[in-house]
C-alpha cells in the first residue's frame, strides 16, 4: 500500500510532462508547459537548480547513468544534453524537426536515442557529448517512447499507429514487433533485467510481453481509458501505470493484482518514476508532482 505521507512538489508554473529519478537517488528532475526543468531533492522538495535551455515545452528527460548530465527534448525539436549541477549546455541536438516526445541514455552513457512525434516519426540514435548522428530509425508514425534496454543491445519504440518494435541499438535490425495492441501506444519500459517489456495504451490495456519473441505475458486493464505512463519498479516485481483514469496504480507482476492505487491527482497523469531502490515513486499530474512512500507492498 502506499505510505499515508505523501509529499507534493508545486513549484512549476504549468502542466508537468516529465519526470526521471537520478541513479545515484539524489534527485528528481521535472519539466513541462512552463518551459523550464527542475531539479528538487526527495527528502526535502527542495529545488536545487532551474534550466531554461528551451523556448518551448518540455517533454522528455532522462538523466545520464553517473547522474552527472541531464538529457531533455521538447515541443522547440531539440534535445540538450547539460550538466546537472549548474545547467550548462554541453550538447544541442538538432537532428529533429519536431515535437521530441522520448529521450533515453544508453547504460553505457555513451549514445541517446530520441524519439520525434508530430511531422518527425523517427528515433535518431546519436553521441551524448558531441551530437554525432549514427543512424535514424523510421519505419513508424509518431514516436511516443523509445527505451534503451539495460543490457545496452537493444531499444523499444512505442508509437501512435500501435505498434510496439524491438530492434538492435547499434545496426537498428528488427528483432521483434509485438502485436497485441490495438491502438496508439503512448508508453513502454523494460523490466530492470532486458527481458520483458511493459506498454500502454489508447484503450486502457497494459501489456507484459517477452522482448525477443513478442509473447505476451500477461495484460492488466486500466478501466478502458488511455494509459500515458508505465514504470518497472527496479527489484523487478511492480508496475505502476497511470493515465486518463487520474489514479496511480501498482500491479503486481506475479499475482497480476492491483497491490496499491490512489487517486489524489485531479488531472490526467502523464509520467511516473520509481526512485533506485524501489521504495519511492514520483508522479506528474498538471503543474504538481506527488511523491509517494511505499510503505508495504504484498503479492
Amino acid at each position: 500500500m502506499f505510505d499515508s505521507d505523501v509529499a507534493l512538489y508545486t513549484q512549476h508554473t504549468d502542466n508537468v510532462f516529465s519526470v526521471a529519478w537520478s541513479p545515484d537517488g539524489a534527485s528528481i528532475a521535472s519539466g513541462g508547459r512552463d518551459h523550464s526543468v527542475h531539479i528538487w531533492q526527495p527528502s526535502t522538495r527542495l529545488r536545487l537548480l532551474t534550466f531554461h535551455g528551451h523556448s518551448s515545452t518540455i517533454l522528455s528527460l532522462a538523466w545520464s547513468p553517473d547522474s552527472q548530465c541531464l538529457a531533455s527534448g521538447g515541443t522547440d525539436g531539440l534535445v540538450q544534453v547539460w550538466q546537472a549541477s549548474t545547467g550548462k549546455i554541453i550538447t544541442t541536438y538538432r537532428g529533429h524537426v519536431r515535437f521530441v516526445r522520448s529521450v533515453s541514455w544508453s547504460p553505457d552513457g555513451r549514445h541517446i536515442a530520441s524519439g520525434g512525434e508530430y511531422g518527425d516519426n523517427t528515433v535518431q540514435i546519436w553521441e551524448a557529448f558531441t551530437g554525432r548522428h549514427l543512424y535514424t530509425h523510421s519505419t513508424q508514425y509518431r514516436i511516443f517512447a523509445a527505451p534503451w534496454s539495460p543490457r545496452n543491445e537493444h531499444i523499444a519504440s512505442a508509437s501512435f499507429d500501435g505498434t510496439v518494435q524491438v530492434w538492435q541499438a547499434y545496426t537498428g535490425n528488427l528483432l521483434t514487433s509485438y502485436p497485441g495492441h490495438t491502438g496508439p501506444v503512448y508508453t513502454a519500459a523494460w523490466s530492470p533485467d532486458g527481458s520483458a517489456l511493459v506498454s500502454g495504451d489508447h484503450h486502457g490495456a497494459i501489456h507484459l510481453w517477452e522482448a525477443r519473441s513478442g509473447r505476451t505475458l500477461h495484460t492488466f486493464l486500466e478501466c478502458g481509458r488511455a494509459v500515458k505512463a508505465v514504470a518497472f519498479s527496479p527489484d523487478g516485481f511492480y508496475i505502476a501505470a497511470g493515465g486518463d483514469e487520474l489514479a496511480v496504480d501498482i500491479w503486481s507482476i506475479q499475482s497480476g493484482e492491483i497491490v496499491a492505487s490512489d487517486r489524489r491527482h485531479s488531472t490526467w497523469i502523464r509520467a511516473l518514476a520509481w526512485s533506485p531502490d524501489s521504495s519511492q515513486l514520483v508522479s506528474a499530474s498538471s503543474k504538481t508532482a506527488y511523491l509517494y512512500s511505499i510503505a508495504s507492498l504484498s503479492f
